[in-house]
């Protein structure tokens, strides 16, 4: 049995760094949760934040920028939901994430998320403004998701 537990920003960027599959911890974020289990042992983290994309970031749009677990049953729905609720109590009015291509998202269905379709596919490395180069993993589309 797991329960949504208050986390700080460096266990949270710690847990990521320990347990995430393609992504590097967060330079910051506006507020972290975790799912914990019995023994108090954290199992999956949340980190929201600022939307990536600037022209969702209105002011009114948080974005999940990590969610990571160690494999827990359901951590990831209920990171999702927990997510929502908390960013809906802050006063925001729309919570947005998104996943690579080879990520089904069942996880988001069932915390009641809607996929709003592709968005995407180019790089942050561009003439007009260098920057180091998008992971070969994380280039292309991604399924962009909203909380409802």
């Amino acid at each position: 049995m797991l329960t949504v537990t208050p986390i700080d920003f460096a266990e949270a960027n710690a847990f990521v760094e320990a347990f995430h599959r393609h992504h590097k911890p967060m330079p910051g974020c506006k507020f972290c949760i975790a799912v914990s289990d019995k023994a108090g042992k954290v199992r999956g983290v949340a980190m929201i934040g600022r939307p990536v994309a600037r022209n969702s970031d209105n002011g009114f749009t948080l974005e999940v920028n990590r969610v990571c677990t160690d494999g827990a049953r359901n951590a990831c729905s209920m990171l999702y939901g927990a997510a929502w609720r908390a960013t809906k109590a802050l006063g925001y009015r729309r919570l947005i994430t998104y996943t690579l291509p080879e990520e089904g998202g069942t996880s988001l269905r069932a915390a009641g998320w809607t996929l709003l379709g592709q968005r995407g596919g180019g790089n942050w490395n561009v003439p007009s403004r260098p920057r180091i180069d998008t992971s070969e993993l994380l280039r292309g589309q991604k399924s962009l998701w909203e909380a409802r």
